[in-house]
């Protein structure tokens, strides 16, 4: 076998740095040293690069060998039943995106099941199997909405692991639940405090708040005059967990600070504290706007809104530019009415009931303004008394109920209310009005849906497939309904498996799509069943 000079013997090239310049330029434009341009020129180069490569692996110093990491914590909790383990793993291993768009077939969503399985295991005390972490926290890596269930399944081996894989720093954040791992030793939490990146603060107040909210309080009091404000506003929300009346001088104090939205904030919470002097002096200033005339045949509420917005006021909160299109007088009369106290309106109009009061009718086309001011005082003073005066009841006009405009207001007035009576409402307003506006509403009902409220869904999507309506329509009520109905239902739901009969008035190939949205239904409850029992515990 005849071999080319270069592969003879040791080849010929110069340094690293020079085989790479001329890989990079070119063999014809330029030469190894001591070779000449030609044919056999890109082969002298690639030996000259497999003898250097070889040369500068065996030249490297072997490095000192690292300590061997500390074995991770014990994981005390009952280990994942194998059917269980099995599950998990298959459901970690689909991921979003991977299905072809449009049409989504009869298979469940295995995506959407993830963080109902992780709930459930942590209801019921598993402990994640050591195999399955990384895929679990490259899971929460990517979806922020599972980290807290994540972590919590995952224990303290996902910490172990974290700190070994720079990717999964997130979970040294955070722990279970989504919260800072608290210190035992009070030195500890103030080095915390004291020295921790913003992001580990901003948990370690929002622990400390949740255990001790006095001691949480003096945390942020400590450093407060030194902090950014930008920071100062990501602490100040933290005290909306355990907001208490002790809280009230440290938020007076914030009222006059440098930043606007810091100031903004802390009225809002004084406002959400009834017996606060804030709240006192909003309701002087809201009461003053607003009487009942007695004068004609009908008691009628009349409005007078602030013709200026002075400097006491701009430091309770009230902002005096209003947005675009709104006026001056009606946008400081909204912030005055929202930050009083819901109490001051019974004596103020006549010792009347929250629904007494709804009822009035207001003077001078002051009504829209004056309930949406009433909505969000309830929603952030969260009264339930006021809320359901304002839903009104279900079968009301779609467009909104005696003071709530819009099905976004009526969401967050649900949202005050007890879980039943949510379920309750919401399922008359279906059976009223059929599922077109009904998202927004059940988005907010606890899940599993009580019967109620499933048993009106499933109504209310068989009439809408018996009328040919677009079946697409319905894909954002269909999506909530398998994660959220009882898996009980799917018995139910077998009739309608079937593809129906197409009427005239029927969207084309509506059937089919009917038939095979109701299939993936039945599929993903009975497939929430078998999960559920296979996390029963032997």
């Amino acid at each position: 076998m005849t071999t080319t000079p270069a592969s003879a013997g040791t080849p010929v090239g110069g340094s690293w740095e020079e085989l790479v310049t001329v890989a990079l330029l070119g063999t014809e434009r330029r030469a190894l040293p001591g070779q000449q341009p030609g044919r056999q020129a890109p082969v002298a180069l690639l030996d000259a690069a497999a003898v250097e490569t070889v040369r500068r692996r065996a030249g490297v110093r072997p490095a000192r060998a690292a300590a061997r990491p500390e074995p991770a914590a014990p994981d005390p909790r009952t280990p994942l039943p194998p059917a269980a383990a099995r599950r998990l793993s298959t459901l970690l291993a689909d991921r979003p995106g991977t299905g072809g768009g449009g049409r989504r077939g009869a298979a469940p969503d295995l995506v959407e099941l993830l963080p109902q399985w992780l709930a459930l295991a942590n209801a019921r005390g598993f402990a994640a199997p050591p195999g399955a972490l990384p895929a679990l926290l490259d899971a929460a890596r990517g979806r922020t909405d599972l980290r807290p269930a994540a972590l919590a399944f995952a224990g303290p081996r996902a910490l172990w692991l974290a700190g070994l894989n720079p990717e999964w720093r997130f979970a040294l954040r955070t722990s279970s639940g989504g919260a800072t791992t608290l210190p035992e030793a009070a030195d500890e939490i103030q080095r915390l405090w004291q020295e921790g990146l913003f992001a580990e603060r901003v948990a370690l107040l929002a622990a400390v708040r949740a255990k001790d909210p006095a001691a949480g309080r003096d945390l942020l009091v400590a450093t407060w005059a030194t902090e950014r404000a930008e920071d100062r506003l990501m602490f100040l929300d933290s005290l909306r967990s355990g907001l208490c009346p002790e809280d009230e001088a440290f938020l007076e104090g914030a009222l006059a600070d440098r930043s606007r939205n810091v100031r903004a904030t802390a009225a809002e919470l004084l406002s959400a504290l009834p017996g606060s002097a804030l709240a006192a002096r909003m309701a002087d200033r809201a009461a003053s706007c607003v009487a009942v005339d007695h004068t004609g045949e009908t008691p009628v509420i009349t409005v007078e809104a602030p013709h200026e917005c002075d400097a006491a006021m701009e430091r309770d909160g009230v902002v005096p530019k209003p947005p675009a299109r709104r006026g001056e007088r009606s946008w400081w009369l909204g912030q005055l009415v929202e930050a009083a106290p819901l109490s001051v309106w019974g004596d103020r109009l006549g010792g009347r009931s929250p629904e007494e009061v709804v009822a009035l009718p207001v003077a001078d086309g002051w009504q829209g303004e004056l309930h949406a001011a009433w909505c969000r005082a309830a929603v952030r003073q969260r009264d339930p008394a006021w809320s359901r005066a304002l839903l009104g009841p279900p079968s009301a006009p779609e467009a909104g109920g005696p003071g709530a405009v819009s099905l976004a207001e009526r969401s967050k007035l649900l949202a005050t209310l007890g879980a039943g009576e949510r379920a309750d409402w919401v399922a008359g307003f279906i059976g009223t009005h059929g599922l077109s506006e009904a998202f927004q509403l059940l988005g907010v009902c606890a899940v599993p849906w009580a019967g109620g409220l499933g048993r009106a869904v499933v109504d209310a999507l068989d009439i809408a497939r018996d009328a040919g309506s677009f079946p697409w329509s319905f894909s954002g009520v269909m999506g909530l309904a398998e994660r959220c109905l009882d898996p009980a239902e799917a018995g139910r739901l077998e009739g309608l498996t079937s593809v129906p009969d197409e009427s005239e008035h029927a969207a084309p190939g509506s059937g089919d799509y009917w038939a095979e949205a109701f299939q993936r239904l039945v599929t993903t409850l009975r497939l929430r069943a078998t999960m559920s029992a296979e996390l029963t515990p032997p």
